[in-house]
């Protein structure tokens, strides 16, 4: 995750991850270098949703040098082997699942991690969104037989700079011995001994759906970081973007705490619209790609902004760049546009990722005095166009 920049905000109504210009009527460019730039959201979603574009950046040039005969992550696989993938964990994430085992299990870490904030007077809001997202993720992944101490142990495996790995230089060997170090402790103490449990005894996880499947237990530590990568680290940044939103919007921030759920989840949606914890998305072509105006050739890198996309106003209306929960919008898009991407690699994990930051933040600002007493530093990650907010502090009454 290299790259980052530090920025100062003024105004409450920032959008995060926009350094950049919201979306300018171009709906798909050819850049000078070849790369070709999708900033429409008719345009993505048809880039997306072709069968004939594969995953491409997130370091998969490193995956595809794996031998053969090693199963990729998911998040690697394309074609007929990833939509089967799909489809065999798909029950893990039906909206009937999440409401009726992860629900409980979000509410009763939220109260945890509250719990906290309260004894303490005043809490770091990344460290609680991070707790709590490790372990609801825990539980849907089957990582909850290890040692204590996960939430260390991810900390350390996604830093806040990783440098680039080498041989050749002293800085280059330190990177190689952590990242060694980082993947040996999550494989020794949290990923071998959950395989090893249901190995005894099977859970209804993703573990033990990857153990019946045959894995071995490298290739299961390769899921189980992908999706901690996706369902712990995102989770986080999202919680503390709303809050932001929520802290520095009294009037937002009164609506959402008088609304029901579902109102409650449409402001939710509407900041991650405006909010793409990931605002860039690449994608390879293996054959000719129509899109609508365009044909992108076979062996193209495909960009796909999502950050201009979800302010097309095509597909979002009026105000694009204003915070409008409800909105109208175009068929076929929904709350967040493409904030969860779309196609064969649309984020299955969206329904818990909402559910874990509403049950968290109607809990946060119900509290007896709550106020956020610092604003987050905010840094960007180039790679994936995302950011990271760290030091937002919030209080409550003793």
């Amino acid at each position: 995750m290299s790259g980052r920049q530090d920025e100062e905000h003024g105004s409450a109504d920032r959008r995060l991850t926009r350094r950049d210009a919201p979306y300018d009527g171009c709906p798909v460019a050819h850049g000078p270098d070849g790369v070709w730039h999708v900033r429409g959201f008719a345009e993505a979603r048809a880039a997306l949703r072709s069968g004939d574009t594969v995953q491409a950046g997130l370091g998969i040039e490193t995956v595809q040098l794996l031998p053969k005969r090693v199963r990729r992550p998911v998040l690697y696989r394309d074609g007929a082997e990833h939509r089967e993938q799909r489809r065999q964990t798909a029950r893990y994430f039906t909206p009937r699942r999440v409401n009726g085992q992860y629900r409980d299990v979000a509410v009763r870490i939220a109260e945890a991690q509250l719990a906290k904030l309260r004894a303490a007077g005043s809490a770091d809001l990344s460290e609680l969104a991070f707790h709590l997202a490790v372990e609801v993720a825990s539980v849907v992944i089957g990582l909850t037989d290890g040692r204590p101490g996960i939430h260390r142990r991810l900390q350390s495996f996604f830093p806040a700079h990783i440098g680039t790995p080498g041989l050749t230089s002293p800085r280059g060997l330190y990177w190689a011995a952590r990242h060694g170090v980082n993947w040996l402790r999550v494989y020794l103490f949290d990923v071998l001994p959950s395989v090893r449990a249901r190995r005894r005894k099977g859970e209804d996880d993703l573990i033990t759906h990857l153990v019946g499947e045959g894995c071995t237990t490298a290739e299961i530590l390769g899921e189980c970081l992908t999706f901690a990568a996706a369902g712990m680290i995102t989770t986080r940044e999202f919680i503390n973007a709303a809050a932001w939103h929520l802290f520095t919007d009294d009037a937002l921030r009164a609506r959402y705490r008088a609304a029901d759920e579902p109102e409650r989840l449409a402001v939710l949606h509407e900041i991650l619209r405006l909010e793409p914890v990931v605002n860039l998305l690449r994608r390879r072509t293996t054959a000719p790609v129509e899109l609508p105006g365009a044909t992108v050739p076979a062996g193209a890198v495909v960009d796909i902004h999502l950050g201009q996309i979800n302010t097309d106003p095509r597909a979002v209306g009026a105000d694009p760049t204003g915070l409008c929960p409800g909105r109208p919008l175009a068929h076929g898009a929904d709350g967040p546009v493409l904030s969860f991407g779309d196609g064969a690699h649309k984020c299955p994990g969206a329904p818990i990722a909402i559910l874990e930051a509403d049950v968290f933040l109607t809990r946060l600002l119900a509290l007896p005095g709550v106020r956020m007493t610092a604003e987050p530093r905010v840094s960007y990650i180039d790679t994936i166009g995302g950011y990271e907010l760290r030091g937002l502090t919030v209080s409550v009454t003793p």
